[in-house]
């Protein structure tokens, strides 16, 4: 999965809030006025996606061991597994990004 600077760019306004009626990501404005107040920045999203993709997958791992103990649906197995991966992949994606733009900045020359 590949993820565009501008693909990335409109996440990352979409989970903080930004640019809904500015544009994509407030363009034109200077990092922190397109920060809204009280936001941690990229690394408070980061936490986030990263904390809601465990609770995902907690889930998940809850409704396959119900589903083994016979309490529990095969659908909703199926569904928490389905949602566990899918926000699985966002992160593994994010990072693959961030591993790029860190890789892309150290190459730079000064």
């Amino acid at each position: 999965m590949s993820i565009g600077a501008l693909d990335a760019m409109t996440a990352y306004g979409r989970a903080l809030g930004v640019g809904a009626e500015q544009g994509i990501g407030g363009l034109g404005e200077t990092a922190a006025a397109a920060t809204p107040k009280g936001a941690g920045g990229f690394g408070t999203m980061v936490e986030s996606l990263v904390s809601t993709t465990a609770a995902a997958l907690r889930t998940a791992e809850s409704a396959g061991v119900k589903q083994v103990a016979g309490k529990g649906d095969l659908i909703d197995v199926v569904t928490a597994m389905g949602a566990a991966e899918t926000a699985l992949d966002t992160v593994v994606a994010v990072r693959d990004r961030m591993v790029s733009a860190y890789s892309e900045i150290m190459r730079l020359q000064i």
